[in-house]
């Protein structure tokens, strides 16, 4: 008892020296109380000194940014659950901006869009937290767009070349495999350099379930990060969550390393700032979306950019996904967002419904780096495969009204379904450039005109095994270097006639055109 005594005395004795070392004198706090709070937005009275996009605090904790300033009042986006928030409460400012976490702790990770974890895992181990909204790279600081983004599927690989750097647009309507193309991009780098971040915004939790389970069971989870801000999460986080994923994505990029970014999808992130922007009162302009719905997007796709060698080297390449709606390409987001980008993906709901997938259009389709990016063994043997595809959608649309009696008609129609038969490529299967180039190349050289339509399905998707049994060597130089000398390419056109022959039921088998 006497030296609990003791004790309690020395911390009387320390706490009356700190209480009377501290300063005694007024101190002024800038204080906000809650007018009203709806929907993700709560507007805030009497804090004049806030600045825009501000990172404010609320009294249970929340927190939201600035986003309206008017003269009495300001209105804020809520990045918390909302109905923890109430008329009357007092509001602070910090003087900050929304940062998230980076660095290579996150990879591997589901998370939103302020780095907290999705996956029932610990916290994300960052090693620095940067802003989401961060300045595009000045063009002094830009290189060209010369290194390929392999996808792995070969409408894309052959025909609209991306490269690293770029911003493609993929559009088109609702489910028809707009999500799927992205996936199997991301599912190809395994096999790369290149880290990938996949942003879902607005998304159903079991379609981005789906798409995440696809990349962990068929690509490499490992190097990727995954930012969720699903339908039912507050529109704060769904606003932020592009601009999030490409600060985590610029971490690498500024490291001399490569990233890709798919956004999932644009359409619906308009919509939030549309909703956002209508509930903080700003004037509506076409399509009641506010005037600076362009300059939103813009300044966040220009941050893709491959930096030059004086900048790092490094690239960060962005796949924006947006949805059509009945296949107007005039719409008012679909045309901010294809005069933004380097090029667009168009998928056609009249060829998924065909059992054409991916179901690429290659006429409103176009790449605006194109060939630049390719490899040249790939430029080389697709030179005119665009043009072949093209010209036999003509011809085929025209046979439907008879029948076709010109032979070399005929024959630009068969060489048009083979090569519609080798564009067709199931899901979660992509190909080796190799594979590409050589499967081009038999198209190109006539060896597929032998075989009976109904085959060239089986002949591609036995082409890899075959290939690394009979010519390992081309394979590896290709993967290498992306080039065929005269040996090789003669050498690679004899393994194709082979494995075509092989195929034949017999040497002088020949089977009907079907569709």
């Amino acid at each position: 008892m006497t030296e609990t005594r003791a004790n309690l005395d020395v911390w009387l004795s320390e706490a009356k020296k700190r209480v009377q070392a501290m300063p005694l004198a007024p101190t002024a706090e800038q204080v906000g109380r809650v007018k009203m709070v709806a929907d993700g937005i709560a507007l805030v009275s009497a804090l004049p000194v806030v600045r825009l996009d501000e990172l404010v605090r609320f009294e249970r904790g929340q927190v939201g940014f600035a986003t309206t300033l008017d003269q009495d009042s300001l209105g804020c986006i809520l990045l918390d659950d909302p109905e923890a928030v109430e008329a009357g409460d007092l509001v602070h400012g910090t003087g900050e901006v929304v940062r998230v976490p980076v660095g290579r702790g996150l990879l591997g990770r589901t998370l939103d869009p302020l780095g907290r974890p999705l996956d029932r895992g610990e916290a994300a181990a960052a090693e620095s937290y940067e802003p989401i909204e961060r300045p595009a790279p000045a063009i002094i600081d830009r290189d060209f767009v010369s290194e390929p983004v392999q996808t792995g599927l070969l409408v894309l690989d052959a025909m609209f070349a991306l490269g690293r750097g770029q911003r493609e647009l993929i559009i088109g309507d609702r489910a028809i495999g707009k999500t799927a193309v992205a996936v199997d991009c991301i599912i190809n780098q395994k096999s790369s350099d290149i880290i990938c971040v996949y942003v879902a915004i607005g998304q159903k939790s079991s379609t981005v379930q789906r798409a995440i389970s696809a990349i962990a069971t068929h690509g490499a989870p490992e190097r990727c990060i995954f930012i969720v801000a699903s339908a039912s999460a507050a529109p704060g986080l769904q606003w932020i969550a592009p601009f999030a994923g490409f600060t985590m994505a610029e971490y690498f990029r500024d490291r001399g390393q490569h990233a890709l970014v798919v956004i999932d999808d644009m359409t619906k992130h308009a919509a939030t700032h549309r909703e956002i922007a209508l509930l903080t009162r700003q004037p509506p302009g076409r399509e009641a979306y506010p005037g600076d719905v362009f300059y939103v997007h813009a300044r966040l796709l220009e941050r893709a950019a491959k930096l030059s060698r004086a900048a790092g080297g490094g690239s960060l390449t962005a796949l924006p996904i947006a949805e059509l709606d009945a296949g107007n390409l005039a719409a008012y987001i679909p045309t901010n967002l294809i005069s933004i980008t380097d090029g667009q993906i168009v998928l056609d709901a009249r060829l998924f419904y065909k059992s054409h997938k991916p179901a690429v259009d290659v006429g409103t389709s176009v790449s605006r780096v194109g060939g630049k990016t390719q490899a040249p063994a790939l430029r080389e043997a697709a030179e005119t495969l665009r043009l072949d595809y093209a010209q036999f959608l003509e011809l085929e649309m025209f046979t439907r009204f008879g029948g076709v009696t010109d032979t070399q008609v005929k024959n630009k129609i068969a060489r048009g379904r083979r090569i519609r038969a080798i564009l067709t490529q199931p899901q979660y299967t992509p190909l080796r450039l190799a594979d590409e180039v050589a499967l081009v190349l038999a198209l190109q050289e006539g060896l597929l005109d032998r075989l009976p339509l109904e085959l060239v399905g089986k002949f591609r998707s036995e082409l890899p095994g075959r290939l690394d049994r009979s010519a390992k060597a081309i394979v590896d130089a290709i993967e290498r270097g992306g080039r065929l000398d005269a040996a090789q390419h003669a050498e690679l056109s004899q393994a194709l006639a082979a494995q075509v022959t092989q195929l034949l039921p017999s040497p002088t088998a020949t089977a009907p055109e079907t569709e």
